[in-house]
């Protein structure tokens, strides 16, 4: 009975959230900005969730590459466009929580400007070495830096990526002093650390696992919050004793601020139930990125969580822009 009572309170409680996503249907297409280009885990996964938001819809779902700036061009021709249902955003850890403390000039604030709809993807940043580096462990990695402070150095995909960022938050984790060498983009960074002519770097798992799995470079920690299906035997950030260094990218999905609560309801159950699905599940997968859904409640508290994380790492860190 006790089960019963509790099973009734909760649809009772369900029923006006179900009720409102269902009165909301849109009468257009919708536009899917994503700002970056194509071909990425970001467009990957909005492209899969756009097919099934059509078929939810029974409108036409249309991803748009709005790229530049570090992200910033799309996330602004989103939050100029009108309120109504008929655009929303592939919003990143960079356009969302890193971006509006690099860039003073922005006009437009991510977590004011835009309405949460649902978290879509993560994706872990994997510590990876040169064989040359004599360290078999991240343990010894560490104690490696701490010889010679300054003299190793890592790449990144340029100033404010997130190849930049998450190295400096294990950089502040870690108390060690590593010198950045920007490139212009993941790519390139990886391939002279296969030369040799940087020493680690925190890539992303997706676009490091080839050359994890060929030897050419060594993995030493992943930065999730529990270790990589990919990489089973690999320890995380908190396992060497760096909980401080955690950190995940990730994709969200937006919409202007203003959006209609119906609307963001309808967005809300349509992503939950693609992520939910096993077809889609592993298309992500195998983009390297796991679907992950929220309530737009929860993904608001963790966009603020994040921002003031990212903040304290711009600043401490000293990251700028050109």
């Amino acid at each position: 009975m006790k089960a019963t009572r509790r099973t009734l309170i909760a649809a009772t409680l369900l029923a006006p959230a179900v009720a409102r996503a269902q009165a909301w249907a849109p009468t257009r297409p919708t536009r899917f900005v994503v700002p970056f280009p194509a071909g990425g885990a970001t467009d990957v996964v909005a492209r899969v969730l756009a097919e099934r938001l059509q078929d939810s819809f029974g409108q036409p779902v249309v991803v748009e590459n709005r790229t530049g700036a570090g992200g910033n061009i799309g996330v602004e021709n989103v939050v100029r466009s009108a309120p109504d249902g008929s655009t929303i955003l592939m919003g990143t850890t960079g356009t969302l929580t890193v971006n509006p403390h690099l860039y003073s000039n922005l006009g437009f604030d991510p977590l004011r400007d835009l309405a949460p709809i649902s978290m879509a993807f993560t994706t872990d940043h994997v510590l990876v070495v040169n064989p040359a580096v004599q360290a078999q462990t991240a343990q010894e990695f560490l104690a490696l830096v701490r010889a010679q402070p300054g003299r190793l150095s890592y790449g990144s995909a340029g100033a404010g990526s997130s190849t930049h960022t998450v190295p400096e938050l294990f950089k502040l984790a870690a108390g060690v002093q590593i010198t950045h060498v920007p490139y212009r983009g993941s790519a390139p960074a990886l391939n002279d650390l296969v030369a040799g002519n940087v020493q680690m770097m925190l890539d992303q798992i997706p676009s490091a696992i080839g050359q994890i799995q060929g030897g050419r470079v060594r993995a030493l920690a992943v930065t999730g919050a529990r270790r990589s299906a990919l990489l089973p035997n690999v320890p995380t950030m908190a396992e060497i004793g760096l909980a401080d260094a955690q950190a995940t990218s990730w994709g969200a999905v937006m919409a202007p601020a203003g959006t209609p609560a119906p609307a963001i309801a309808r967005f809300n159950a349509a992503i939950r139930d693609a992520l939910a699905q096993q077809p889609v599940k592993d298309r992500l997968a195998a983009a390297g990125a796991e679907g992950v859904a929220s309530t737009p409640e929860e993904l608001a508290t963790y966009l603020r969580a994040e921002s003031a994380k990212w903040a304290r790492v711009v600043r401490e860190a000293r990251i700028t822009v050109n």
